[in-house]
C-alpha cells in the first residue's frame, strides 16, 4: 500500500487529543442533562428535499450515491448527509409527534457534513452537541433565555478561554427593515450576515444594489454598529427613530434575554445586532459566540428561534435550539497547542514485567488493580525494568508496579517523583488526580 494522502476536512485527532475530545464531550453531556434535556441520535442521512427546504445551503450538502448504478441506487442518489442537527431533529419531531411528551427537550451530540471550504476551524466533517426544545403549537419565550444559560455552563466547564454570547433578535431586524421601508427584509438580513466579511462599505454599496437608498443602507449599518451588555441597547435602538410593532416586539424579546443572561453569569452575554445567521429558518432570537483569543475564526456556538421549521399540515412544533461546535472549538486550540493531556494514555500503572514466565502474575495484579478503576497494562515485553520504565514515561504513564521476589510484597513506584513503597494490588489506591490523565490549558 502507497503512502495515503490526508483528505482536508476530515480531522482525524491522535490519541492524547481523542481523550480530550472524550473529556470535553462528557462534561457538555453532563451539563445538558443537568437541565433535563433527554439525548437523541437520529440517522445520518435525509431525503434531499427534507434538506435544501430551508436555507442557502444546496451547495455544501454530501449526496448518498452507490457505484453500482440500478433503481435501488437512484433512490439513494435522493438522499444527502445531514449538514447540521436541526432540520433532522424537526423531521424526527413530526415522525414521532405522538410518542413525545411536550415540551420536548433533547440533546444531540453527533457527527455533521458540510462540503464547506476546508481552513482553520472548518471541516467537511465535524461533531455538534445540540439541544433543542419544541412544543406544540406555540413554545413559550423564557425558553429563548434559557439556551444561552445552558450553553454558557457546559463551556465554562470546559478548560478553555472565556466566551461571550452574543444575541440578537430577527425581529429587531425585520421591523427595523421594514420600518424603514424595505420590501425584501430578508436578503437585507442575508447582506448584513455579511458585514464581518466584506466590511460596511461593500455592505452598504449591495443593499443600495438591492433598491435601497443611501440613507436607509446607512441606517441598516448604524443598527448593525449596536453592541452592549446591558440594556442600553434598547434606547440606542430607539434613537435611530424607526417605528414598527414587529420592533417594538423584538426589543423587548431581546431585552428579556439579556437580563437573564446577566442575572445568571454577567458578563455572558452581549446584545450584538448584527448578528443575523444565515440559514433562513430562524424567526426570533438568535445567538453566537466568541471565544476570547479566537474571535477572528468566528462562533464556536450558534441557534436561534424557528417558529415554522417543524411543521406540517395543521401541525406545528415551534422550537428554539443552540449547537457547540465541538470539532471546531478543539480544532482551534489543538492548532495553537492550548489543551493539552497529562499523559498521552488513559493507564495510571504499568505493570513490569520480570520475565515472560510471569505473565500470569502480572495478569492477575492487572486484573485486581483494574476492578477497583485503576487503568492498567502489563508491559508489552520482559526487559531490564530501567528500559520498561523509560517505555511507561514516553507514555506519561505516572506509576509502575513491581512483582515481589520470593515472598516479598509487591511494591509501586512514583517514576515522577522516584518515591517507591510496598503495596498490595487488592488494596492500594491510585492518587485521585492520576486515576485519569488531566486536561488542561496552558
Amino acid at each position: 500500500m502507497s503512502k495515503p494522502t490526508p483528505l482536508s476536512g476530515f480531522p482525524e485527532w491522535l490519541p492524547a487529543q481523542r481523550m480530550i475530545e472524550q473529556n470535553v464531550v462528557e462534561k457538555i453531556r453532563t451539563t445538558f442533562e443537568l437541565y433535563g434535556f433527554a439525548p437523541l441520535e437520529t440517522r445520518a442521512v435525509e431525503p434531499m428535499e427534507q434538506l435544501l427546504r430551508k436555507g442557502e445551503t444546496s451547495k455544501e450538502v454530501y449526496t448518498l450515491r452507490r457505484l453500482q448504478e440500478d433503481a435501488e441506487a437512484r433512490e439513494d442518489a435522493a438522499l444527502g448527509l445531514h449538514f447540521d442537527l436541526t432540520v433532522p431533529f424537526a423531521r424526527f419531531v413530526l415522525e414521532n409527534s405522538g410518542k413525545l411528551q411536550f415540551p420536548f427537550r433533547r440533546y444531540q451530540i453527533q457527527k455533521v457534513w458540510r462540503g464547506e471550504r476546508p481552513q482553520e476551524g472548518r471541516y467537511r466533517e465535524f461533531l455538534q452537541a445540540d439541544i433543542d426544545v419544541v412544543d406544540r403549537d406555540s413554545l413559550p419565550f423564557h425558553y429563548d433565555t434559557e439556551m444561552p444559560l445552558v450553553v454558557g455552563d457546559a463551556l465554562r466547564s470546559l478548560p478553555i478561554p472565556p466566551v461571550t454570547i452574543q444575541i440578537n433578535n430577527r425581529k429587531v431586524c425585520e421591523g427595523f427593515y421594514r420600518g424603514l421601508g424595505l420590501e425584501d427584509p430578508d436578503e437585507v438580513l442575508r447582506i448584513i450576515d455579511k458585514l464581518d466579511k466584506i466590511g460596511p462599505q461593500k455592505v452598504s454599496d449591495a443593499l443600495v444594489q438591492q433598491g435601497a437608498s443611501a440613507a436607509q443602507a446607512e441606517a441598516c449599518l448604524q443598527l448593525a454598529q449596536i453592541s452592549a451588555s446591558d440594556l442600553s441597547f434598547v434606547e440606542q435602538v430607539r434613537k435611530l427613530g424607526v417605528q414598527n410593532e414587529l420592533l417594538d416586539e423584538g426589543l423587548e424579546e431581546l431585552a428579556r434575554v439579556v437580563e437573564a443572561g446577566t442575572e445568571h453569569a454577567p458578563g455572558l452575554i452581549r446584545a450584538e445586532l448584527k448578528i443575523a445567521r444565515g440559514l433562513d429558518y430562524y424567526t426570533g432570537t438568535v445567538y453566537e459566540t466568541q471565544l476570547e483569543g479566537y474571535e477572528r475564526h468566528g462562533s464556536i456556538c450558534s441557534g436561534g428561534r424557528y417558529d415554522n421549521l417543524a411543521s406540517t399540515g395543521s401541525e406545528r412544533f415551534p422550537g428554539v435550539g443552540i449547537s457547540i461546535g465541538v470539532t471546531r472549538l478543539l480544532g482551534l486550540m489543538f492548532g495553537r497547542d492550548a489543551l493539552t493531556a497529562s499523559r498521552s494514555v488513559p493507564t495510571a500503572v504499568l505493570i513490569a514485567l520480570p520475565n515472560e514466565d510471569d505473565r500470569a502474575r502480572c495478569d492477575r495484579a492487572a486484573r485486581s488493580l483494574r476492578s477497583r478503576g485503576i487503568s492498567t497494562e502489563v508491559a508489552p515485553a520482559a526487559a531490564k525494568f530501567g528500559k520498561q520504565i523509560r517505555f511507561a514515561e514516553r507514555r506519561g504513564i505516572p506509576f509502575v508496579w513491581f512483582l515481589g521476589a520470593d515472598g516479598e510484597p509487591d511494591s509501586v513506584k512514583d517514576i515522577r517523583s522516584g518515591e517507591q513503597v510496598n503495596a498490595d494490588a487488592t488494596t492500594w489506591e491510585a492518587p485521585a488526580e492520576d486515576v485519569k490523565p488531566l486536561f488542561s490549558a496552558p
